[in-house]
Parts: structure tokens; C-alpha cells; sequence
């Protein structure tokens, strides 16, 4: 239940041997005149003990959701540290083919969802859900964009940033699937919301509704030239 105790411990080691890998290790390579980088191949070794731990771990995980949850959580962690602090390659072995595999990944995609509905409920239960949050500076609030909308807008942000990064197309379209799904079931609760206030459709919520429509059509046609 602690998968950060191990990533940690790697992301350590990579960290406190890097210095002695290129003064002392980096010069013998190269005046040998080998291509090897000696930190990226220690980096490398230590990833595929991960993966070895990863595939051992996933299986006892896969029908706890928190549990489950919080290791792919932590793994997106270490993933990130390792490519933009390590400048560990994207053609080496990696964590996410491991998410990638086919029980792992579809256990992943359920838990998405499932967290995502959860999100949206609350969201628009919330008292402040069709309130704007920038209601009182109006240079930053020229489309009145209310609470639940920007907040809907963000989770579909922060699933794209958790998927951007597996390997293969056809994963990630299916995380858009799930995206799209998402988008759909918000369209139906705003449509659901919309019809008990018809009878004042000049009011405060009927208005907030269309405010949160024009929002999200904006936001996701400035989307469509992300690959």
C-alpha cells in the first residue's frame, strides 16, 4: 500500500549516484569509445527492477480501487520526475507500458470513469456550482463561466495530462472515448438542470447554463489542435 516508498528509493539512488556515473564512470566509457551513457543505463537497470515489482504488485491491486488508484497515482509521479528531472529517454522501457497491459489498463480506465462521476456529482451539488468564481472582477470574468463548468473543464485537463504519456495511439484513443463520454453525460445533467428552470428562462441558473455551454463549446474547440 506505500508503492512510494520504492519509487522514491529509485528516483533517490538515480539522484545521488549521477555525479559519480559522469566524473568517474562517463570518461572511461568514452575514452573506450563507447556510445553507452552511463547514467541513463544505470537509470535503465533500476527502472526494470520497477517494472519487475510493478508486475508482481498490480495483480493483488486490481480490485481495490484506493489501493489501485493510488498506485497509478504514484506512478505518474515518479514518471514525471524521471523524464523532466533524469532526462530518461521515451525510447527505454518505462511504467507505463506496464499501465498499458490489457487487465491493468482496463482496470485503470473503470476507475477513471468511476472517479470522474463522482467528481461530477459533487460538482453539481455543490451550492457555488453555477456561481462564478471571478463574479466580482469582470476583466477576468467576460463569459461568466460558472463554478461546475471550469471544474468539469479542469478534470477533463487533468485526464488528458494523466494519459498523455502511454505509448501507444490506440490507448490514449481510448481514453478520449472515455473523455467524450464524460462530455456527453455532463451535456444530459445540464439538460436535465435546464428543464426545471424553462419557466424562467431569463434567470439566474437558466442563464448560468448557457454561460457554462458557450464556456466548454469555446474551450473545446481551442482544444481541437491538440493532436
Amino acid at each position: 500500500n506505500k508503492p512510494e516508498w520504492y519509487l522514491t528509493q529509485v528516483l533517490m539512488w538515480i539522484g545521488n549516484h549521477s555525479k559519480f556515473l559522469d566524473d568517474k564512470i562517463q570518461p572511461i566509457l568514452d575514452k573506450a569509445g563507447s556510445s553507452v551513457n552511463a547514467g541513463l543505463e544505470f537509470s535503465r537497470a533500476l527502472v526494470m527492477l520497477i517494472l519487475e515489482k510493478l508486475a508482481a504488485d498490480i495483480p493483488c491491486l486490481l480490485y481495490d480501487d484506493t489501493l489501485f488508484c493510488h498506485l497509478v497515482d504514484e506512478v505518474l509521479l515518479f514518471e514525471r520526475e524521471l523524464y523532466s528531472v533524469h532526462g530518461y529517454l521515451s525510447s527505454f522501457p518505462s511504467c507505463m507500458h506496464i499501465l498499458s497491459e490489457e487487465s491493468c489498463f482496463q482496470r485503470w480506465l473503470t476507475v477513471e470513469k468511476k472517479f470522474a462521476l463522482q467528481k461530477m456529482d459533487s460538482m453539481l451539488s455543490s451550492e457555488a456550482a453555477w456561481i462564478s468564481q471571478y463574479k466580482d472582477i469582470s476583466d477576468v470574468d467576460e463569459m461568466k463561466v460558472p463554478d461546475c463548468a471550469e471544474t468539469f473543464m479542469t478534470l477533463l485537463l487533468v485526464i488528458t495530462d494523466r494519459y498523455k504519456n502511454l505509448p501507444t495511439a490506440s490507448r490514449k484513443l481510448q481514453f478520449l472515448a472515455l473523455q467524450k463520454e464524460l462530455v456527453d453525460d455532463f451535456r444530459i445533467r445540464l439538460t436535465q438542470v435546464m428543464k426545471e428552470e424553462t419557466r424562467a428562462s431569463l434567470g439566474f441558473r437558466y442563464c448560468a447554463i448557457l454561460n457554462a455551454v458557450n464556456y466548454i463549446a469555446t474551450v473545446l474547440a481551442d482544444w481541437a489542435d491538440n493532436v
